[in-house]
């Protein structure tokens, strides 16, 4: 195969950079100008459809769904800065969309680095790609559904035993969420992470099982940092799924060893 020079491969990174900044642009634009709607009740089975409707867009539902599932009660949502309740919507906006275009964000990466790659390497990379958005939305929803409400709710508690009206500003609720929702999402991928180290021979077998003592303390480290509450629960709320996530990690990789002897 002929090889290409430096420009044609930055022309080339270009074009697919382009592909991926248009494809969130647009799905960002329609997270903000479009809502979903269910058909009438009197139907067996309701049918979402989309309807145009800045005022009541997917961002603007989500939001809605994430203070009614998140927010502890007797807690209100307050807009301290005008134009801050917009700004949360663009950002859950820019998320969703960003996630939606995952396809297409995966494909233009490899296609890019494809050609670069080995017969065996291009394998590793299909073979990762499945199983890493699956981890990727299983820490989500973990996060979302378990660590966030808990933490919230603990917090909430520490201004009510005060007598404290507790009162959270939509920017900062919508940063809090979504970006610990990106960071536990992203921490679930460390078996993947493990697996490609040790397939790319970087480390020796028994390197993961020698060192999980460190590990473990390393997890537990980063489970006190993210966490904002000081309570030491919802350290090992995020650390404990960490914890068995890197012996599936451990385990796969030493299976995997084993069959290739």
């Amino acid at each position: 195969m002929e090889e290409r020079t430096v420009r044609e491969h930055l022309d080339e990174l270009r074009t697919r950079t382009v592909r991926i900044v248009i494809a969130i642009i647009i799905l960002s634009a329609v997270n903000l100008t479009i809502g979903i709607r269910w058909t009438e009740s009197d139907m067996p089975i309701p049918i979402p459809y989309p309807y145009p409707d800045p005022l009541n867009s997917i961002s603007i539902q989500v939001i809605h769904a994430m203070s009614e599932q998140l927010v502890p009660e007797h807690v209100e949502l307050v807009q301290l800065a005008p134009g801050q309740a917009f700004f949360a919507q663009l950002q859950v906006a820019i998320i969703l969309a960003s996630i939606l275009a995952m396809p297409l964000i995966v494909r233009e990466v490899a296609g890019f680095i494809g050609p670069a790659l080995y017969k065996d390497e291009v394998m590793i990379v299909k073979r990762i790609t499945l199983p890493a958005i699956a981890l990727f939305a299983l820490g989500c929803i973990f996060s979302y559904l378990v660590i966030i409400p808990f933490m919230l709710d603990f917090l909430y508690r520490y201004g009510e035993t005060l007598g404290i009206q507790t009162f959270l500003s939509i920017g900062e609720f919508i940063n809090f969420v979504m970006q610990f929702i990106v960071a536990f999402g992203l921490s679930f991928l460390l078996p993947i992470v493990m697996w490609v180290i040790s397939s790319a021979d970087l480390v020796d077998k028994n390197f993961w099982r020698r060192n999980i003592r460190y590990a473990i303390v390393v997890i537990a480290i980063f489970g006190a940092l993210i966490t904002p509450d000081g309570s030491g629960v919802t350290m090992w709320f995020v650390a404990l799924p960490l914890i068995a996530l890197y012996a599936l990690g451990m385990v796969a990789v030493e299976l995997k060893i084993r069959d290739s002897m």
